[in-house]
């Protein structure tokens, strides 16, 4: 792999949002039947995958994935290549026919627990990263109208929000970042097509130098509320929910409410735990004088009587 382009930003960081899970579907006979060749134990269909939010592009930062699944599934090792998923798209005229995840179709009738690794454009200098997930295919939930809810749904997902980090990038891969924002169903402009092989060269074999640009800047939030779109190539997330997407601002902010109300729950619940120590203390202290007192009664009456019979 060739060295990353250029010197690193000191002091810059910049994240890019993304999804990774599962889905499952129980077969049944209306929606969902049991393709041929299924084995007869497997009991659902599901899939792992991982996209950007509202499926916008991650391929020019993630380059390639690779899922670990349990070691009784055929060819357990599965790596998905962004580059194969490039040309596949190619030949689709319709942006709704092309695949804009790192995803791996199964079928199966246990849960297990997933590794999925993660491996970047190699500009970006930076090593593989792990993450784990458990594979769900029966409802849950906190609560069993979730359950439920999960259970009328007919399919059973667990997904979850993650942010990539990238800590004081080099030039190059900087400039891949920060340039290319552009609207969703519409070409990135020329500056943003460059190849994600190795260092970018170009020529008969020059090596690249890094193009420093002014970084092409983001929607605002005003912009982003009026749209309700986000821009493909960018950090932006959703105003609000949309069906099959379930992250947006409006989610984390009901997180936040619910953090904080559990917060303030926790902390009453600890303000009653101490009055009611503080009461068995007072009680306890109570207790141990009223203790010694009759202690030291029943000793004078003791010595009393000594005396007496004496």
């Amino acid at each position: 792999m060739p060295p990353p382009g250029g010197k690193r930003m000191k002091g810059v960081q910049i994240f890019r949002p993304f999804i990774y899970g599962t889905t499952a579907r129980p077969f049944n006979d209306t929606d969902n039947p049991k393709p041929p060749g299924v084995p007869a134990d497997h009991t659902h269909s599901w899939q792992v995958f991982v996209k950007g939010i509202e499926d916008t592009d991650i391929f020019y930062w993630l380059r390639r994935v690779q899922f670990k699944l349990h070691e009784s599934i055929p060819n357990h090792l599965r790596t998905i290549d962004a580059e194969s998923i490039m040309k596949e798209n190619s030949g689709k005229k319709s942006p709704s026919q092309q695949q804009r995840a790192f995803v791996v179709n199964e079928t199966g009738w246990g849960e297990f627990e997933i590794t999925i690794k993660l491996y970047y454009d190699s500009r970006s200098g930076e090593k593989p990263q792990t993450l784990y997930h458990h594979l769900r295919l029966h409802p849950y939930g906190r609560t069993e109208a979730e359950k439920e809810a999960m259970r009328n749904g007919g399919e059973v997902i667990a997904w979850t929000y993650e942010e990539q980090l990238f800590n004081e990038p080099f030039e190059e891969f900087y400039h891949v970042l920060t340039t290319g924002a552009h609207d969703k169903g519409s070409k990135p402009p020329p500056a943003a097509t460059t190849s994600s092989k190795g260092g970018g060269g170009s020529g008969k074999g020059g090596k690249s130098t890094p193009q420093h640009q002014q970084p092409q800047q983001s929607a605002s939030s005003e912009e982003l509320v009026a749209s309700g779109e986000v821009k493909e190539r960018s950090a932006m997330i959703p105003q609000s929910n949309k069906p099959g997407q379930p992250f947006s601002r409006d989610t984390e902010a009901l997180e936040i409410r619910r953090l904080r109300e559990a917060g303030e729950k926790v902390h009453e619940m600890i303000r009653e735990m101490n009055k009611s120590v503080k009461a068995k203390e007072a009680e306890l202290a109570q207790l141990k004088a009223e203790n010694a007192a009759a202690s030291a009664a029943a000793a004078s009456s003791s010595t009393a009587a000594s005396a007496t019979t004496a």
